[in-house]
C-alpha cells in the first residue's frame, strides 16, 4: 500500500500545505533530502491547542497536539513534493515539547507524531528523532516539529 492510499485509508484529509510564519522557506531540498522547516499544530476543525506540556495540557493532549503536528507536516510534504509517495524515508524527526517545570515526559508526547509517521509511511516512516523540552515555543503552541526526509 502507497502513502496516499494509507492517508486516505486512515481518514486523513489534508489542507494546503500551510505558509511559513516569517522570513524563511518551507524546504529546501538537497540531492535526494528534504529538510522541512518547524511547524506547530494546525487544526482547523479541532482544538487550539496552546500551553505547555504537563501544566496546560496532559500528556495525551501533548501526543494528540503532535499527531496534529504531523498532518501539517504532510500537507508540507504534499505541497513541497506533489505526492507523499515521493518519501523514501523519513530519516530524522526534531520534536520541541513546551514543558512545565519537571515535565519529563516529551518522550510520550512525540509518538504522537512517530507514530502517525509509521502509520502513513510504514517502514519507511522509522526514523531517528529527538525529543526537547523546552521553555517557550512560538505563539504559545505545546510541540513544533522539523524533519529530514529521503526522497525518490
Amino acid at each position: 500500500m502507497t502513502a496516499e492510499e494509507r492517508l486516505k485509508a486512515l481518514g486523513i484529509e489534508l489542507e494546503e500545505g500551510p505558509s511559513p510564519m516569517g522570513s524563511y522557506v518551507p524546504a529546501v531540498r538537497t540531492g535526494n533530502l528534504l529538510y522541512l522547516s518547524g511547524l506547530g499544530p494546525r487544526t482547523p476543525d479541532g482544538p487550539d491547542w496552546k500551553g505547555k506540556v504537563g501544566g496546560d495540557l496532559t500528556v495525551e493532549e501533548g501526543a494528540q497536539a503532535a499527531r496534529d503536528v504531523g498532518t501539517a507536516v504532510l500537507a508540507r510534504i504534499r505541497s513541497e513534493l506533489g505526492s507523499l509517495d515521493r518519501v523514501s524515508r523519513v530519516v530524522k524527526v526534531l520534536g520541541f515539547v513546551a514543558s512545565a517545570p519537571g515535565f519529563g515526559q516529551q518522550p510520550t508526547v512525540m509518538n504522537g507524531f512517530s507514530d502517525l509517521m509509521l502509520d502513513v509511511f510504514g517502514d519507511a516512516g522509522r526514523h531517528a528523532r529527538s525529543a526537547i523540552g523546552v521553555n517557550e515555543l512560538p505563539y504559545n503552541i505545546p510541540v513544533e516539529v522539523e524533519l529530514v526526509l529521503e526522497i525518490k
